[in-house]
C-alpha cells in the first residue's frame, strides 16, 4: 500500500471526515465549560477540551474497528470499513488507538489533578463500550456514560468540583446518548439480530419509537431542570425550545424505521446540540 493510501485508510479508521461523533461528543462538553465558567470558560481550557474531543472520538473509533473486525464485514453499513477489508490490521487500529488516547491524557495534564484522576474514567469507559454489544442489549448505556463524562470534567477543570446542575446535565447527556445512538443501531437491526448483536434497537422493539419519544421527554425536562438551577435566562430557554423542535423532528424521520430516515435523526442530532450551545451562548453575552 502506497503511504498516501495508508494515510487515507487511518482516517477511514478515526472517521476524520465523518465528524458527527465529535460534535456530538463536543457539545456537552461547550454546555458545560459554559455554565461551569458562567459564559467566560479559560479559553485554554475550552481549547483542552475541543482538542481533547477530535483526539478520544478518533481513538474511540478505533478501538471500536478493533472490537467489531469480524462484525462489520457482515454489515451493510460497515463492510467497508479499513479492519473490514484488510487495509488496516488490528495491531495497527490499536496502536492508532494507544497513540491518541496517550495524546488526549498528556492535554489533561495541563489541567487541575482532580481532573486529571476522572480522565482514568474517561478512557476506561471509552475502551468499554465496543465490547458492551457482546454481552447487553445497553451498549448506548456505556456510550453515553462515556461521551457524558466530559460534563463533570469540564466543571472539574473550571471549579475543581462538580454543581448540582453538572451532575444533572450529566444525566441529561448520557440519556441523550440513548436517543441517538438507538437511532443509530435501528439502521443496522436486521444485521445485528441477523449475526447476534445486542442493542437498544432490539431490545425496544416495537416500542423503539415510544421509547425514545419518553427518553427525550426525560431530557428536555432535565435540560430545563439544568436552567432553572443555574438561574440561566430567556435565551436559553428559546435554544432549549429550537432543540425540542429537533427532537420532534426525529420522531417524524424514524416514522417509518426507514434505514437512511433513521440515519438522517442520527445526523439531526448534531442540531440539537448547537440549538442548546448557542441558547447558552446567547443568554451569557447578554447578562
Amino acid at each position: 500500500m502506497q503511504p498516501l493510501e495508508r494515510l487515507y485508510a487511518y482516517a477511514d479508521l478515526i472517521r476524520i471526515r465523518r465528524p458527527i461523533g465529535i460534535f456530538l461528543l463536543l457539545w456537552p462538553a461547550l454546555w458545560a465549560l459554559w455554565i461551569a465558567g458562567q459564559g467566560a470558560p479559560d479559553w485554554r481550557v475550552v481549547l483542552i477540551f475541543v482538542l481533547g474531543s477530535v483526539l478520544m472520538r478518533s481513538a474511540g473509533c478505533a478501538i471500536n474497528d478493533y472490537a467489531d473486525r469480524h462484525i462489520d464485514g457482515q454489515v451493510e453499513r460497515t463492510r467497508v470499513r479499513p479492519l473490514a477489508t484488510g487495509a488496516v490490521s488490528p495491531r495497527e487500529a490499536l496502536l492508532v488507538f494507544a497513540v491518541l488516547s496517550l495524546t488526549a491524557f498528556g492535554l489533561v495534564l495541563f489541567l487541575n489533578w482532580p481532573t486529571v484522576a476522572m480522565s482514568f474514567v474517561a478512557v476506561l469507559l471509552a475502551a468499554l463500550y465496543p465490547f458492551m454489544k457482546r454481552y447487553t442489549h445497553l451498549p448506548q448505556l456505556v456510550l453515553g456514560m462515556a461521551f457524558g463524562w466530559a460534563v463533570p470534567m469540564a466543571f472539574t477543570a473550571l471549579t475543581g468540583t462538580v454543581a448540582f446542575e453538572g451532575w444533572l446535565l450529566y444525566l441529561a447527556t448520557v440519556i441523550w446518548a440513548l436517543i441517538y445512538d438507538t437511532e443509530y443501531a435501528m439502521v443496522d437491526r436486521e444485521d445485528d439480530i441477523r449475526i447476534g448483536v445486542k442493542s437498544t434497537a432490539i431490545l425496544f422493539g416495537r416500542h423503539d419509537r415510544l421509547v425514545i419519544g419518553l427518553l427525550q421527554a426525560a431530557m428536555l425536562a432535565l435540560l430545563l431542570a439544568v436552567g432553572l438551577s443555574a438561574g440561566l435566562g430567556v435565551f436559553y430557554y428559546l435554544g432549549l425550545g429550537v432543540a425540542a423542535v429537533s427532537a420532534a423532528h426525529q420522531q417524524y424521520l424514524i416514522r417509518g424505521r426507514e434505514r437512511q430516515a433513521c440515519f438522517q435523526a442520527f445526523l439531526n442530532n448534531n442540531y440539537f446540540g448547537l440549538s442548546l450551545f448557542l441558547g447558552l451562548l446567547l443568554d451569557y453575552l447578554t447578562l
